[in-house]
């Protein structure tokens, strides 16, 4: 019940400093982050929020996102869509003349933010990001089973390996599989979603790829196999059932539409999938896959340190999220991702350089305490917090600590190159998190130990990086210093006060470090 009561205390605390519940269009939650689409972006008050004792930090991208954190956005989400709803309920009959400068309604919000929500989208909504943010629409929904499935199907692997509970483990395997094989479904349930279509035909055509059946057809000269084409298949045919079925609502008669849009939906869309999409799929996640072994095992230690060295970069521009479906295919085909080990370098960088932000600047309580608070959110691989709150903002310890990245990502690359792969059966966990779900082809012991150490070195280089190049004379002279100077003076000596104040006023200005 106490939690219920924080989760919903945080939420109220949001609520109103993003303009109340009538600024409010739309509420989503992924891993970390609540995202909130509002009418008017000029309500919010964005230093009020970073203010609230559970949130990280906040992102305004094409929605206005709320770092919470794993775990906490989940139970948060829920409440806030609770109180928004009752605020929306509540005003045209308990408040219907709000105060000035109050929105009157949702018409009136639209209108007064229309100009500033124009200019944002114009720069944000780009083609190919709106198609990757739609990719991630359709796989974020997925992670809570991939890691829960993940996590199984590693104690499974240690329970056979040990050979203990040998009558357990066959249903182990069977909760940790079972998702995996039919993921095809549920990839075809969200994307027609998130095309305009009808869910469950998207679900029922991607369904087509794992029958068992299909391995008595043949295609393109050679039998198919149940799974041949996997997420990307699946993804591909359920977009064809959504533009089958929104032509088939355009030219069927209403009469009809209950019995035709449906049967000629599946019935096309199947025969593509199954003559020709299965097996173009199949082509493209197997060369997915080779590549990426490719990849490693010939230029391992080189492309971990491109990898681990521009993940950051690219999580800030929105691009991280066309690396989902390539992470689906190789668990589908391995078992495991061996790219999501090496990306989660570039948050060991970032622990580490927030580490020399914190005993570069001894003084900047602010900042220090900001560290403190957002480290082990950090070490757990949530990096929102101190890539918003610490390293962005200052600039050049951003940079450092993608140099932190790309030595660790080089670690464990180079040990790919050796031979021992190291990867990760789900995808959404980082840093420490990840460590439940690693796997590899050389045994448990390696694959944890070959990862901690890439995790050691991320952190010693960017710390090293950071404490020694992060910072320029100016940067240290403006950031490096106290938040209360004069805090301690008058009350060891009150006599001399108007004294100290005096001496210390043209320095005041210099003193007060920038916000973050």
């Amino acid at each position: 019940m106490a939690t219920e009561d924080k989760n919903r205390a945080t939420a109220a605390a949001i609520l109103p400093l993003v303009g109340g519940a009538a600024n409010v269009s739309s509420i989503a939650h992924c891993m970390t982050r609540l995202r909130l689409g509002l009418r008017d972006r000029s309500l919010v008050q964005d230093e009020a929020l970073k203010a609230v004792p559970a949130v990280m930090g906040v992102v305004d991208d094409d929605t206005y996102q709320i770092v919470l954190g794993p775990g906490t956005v989940a139970r948060v989400t829920p409440e806030f869509e609770k109180l928004v709803e009752e605020g929306k309920a509540a005003t045209p009959a308990d408040d219907p003349a709000p105060a000035s400068g109050t929105p009157l309604t949702a018409e009136e919000l639209a209108a007064q933010g229309a100009e500033m929500k124009a200019a944002r989208k114009a720069k944000n909504a780009t083609p190919f990001k709106l198609f990757l943010r739609r990719i991630a629409n359709i796989f974020v929904p997925l992670i809570p089973a991939l890691i829960g499935c993940g996590i199984i199907a590693g104690l499974n692997g240690l329970l056979v390996n040990l050979e203990w509970l040998p009558s357990v483990t066959p249903a182990l395997a069977a909760m940790a599989s079972g998702f995996m094989a039919l993921i095809a479904v549920f990839v075809g349930y969200n994307t027609a979603k998130e095309f305009g279509g009808t869910p469950i035909l998207g679900g029922a055509v991607a369904a087509i790829i794992v029958f068992p059946g299909v391995a008595n057809i043949e295609a393109f000269g050679q039998k198919l196999s149940p799974g041949q084409g996997g997420v990307l298949g699946a993804l591909g045919a359920a977009v064809l059932a959504v533009y089958v079925e929104k032509w088939c609502r355009r030219w069927v008669p209403e009469a009809l539409d209950v019995l035709v849009t449906p049967t000629l939906t599946v019935l096309i869309s199947g025969l593509v999938t199954i003559f020709g999409l299965m097996y173009v799929a199949g082509e493209v996640s197997t060369a997915i896959g080779t590549f990426a072994n490719w990849l490693l095992s010939n230029g391992g230690a080189g492309a971990g340190l491109v990898l681990g060295g521009f993940f950051l970069p690219l999580v800030m521009l929105g691009l991280h999220q066309a690396l989902i479906p390539i992470h689906t295919t190789l668990i589908e085909q391995q078992g495991y991702t061996v790219l999501l080990p090496i990306l989660a370098m570039a948050g060991a960088g970032q622990v580490g350089a927030a580490i020399a932000v914190y005993f570069r600047l001894p003084r900047n309580e602010s900042i220090r305490k900001t560290i403190k608070s957002a480290l082990p959110a950090g070490f757990l691989g949530v990096g929102e917090p101190l890539i918003y709150g610490v390293s962005l903002p200052l600039g050049r310890p951003f940079i450092t600590a993608c140099v932190g990245g790309a030595f660790g990502g080089a670690f464990v690359g180079f040990f790919n190159q050796l031979g021992d792969a190291v990867g990760s059966t789900a995808i959404g966990p980082s840093g420490w998190a990840l460590f439940p779900l690693l796997d590899g082809n050389h045994g448990l012991g390696a694959t944890i130990a070959i990862y901690a150490g890439g995790l050691v070195v991320g952190y010693l280089a960017g710390f090293v990086a950071t404490y020694f190049f992060g910072f320029s004379k100016d940067l240290l002279t403006e950031f490096n210093v106290s938040q209360e100077p004069s805090a301690t003076t008058p009350a060891a000596d009150p006599a001399p006060a108007t004294a100290t104040t005096a001496a210390s006023g043209p320095d005041a200005p210099a003193k007060e470090p920038a916000a973050v």
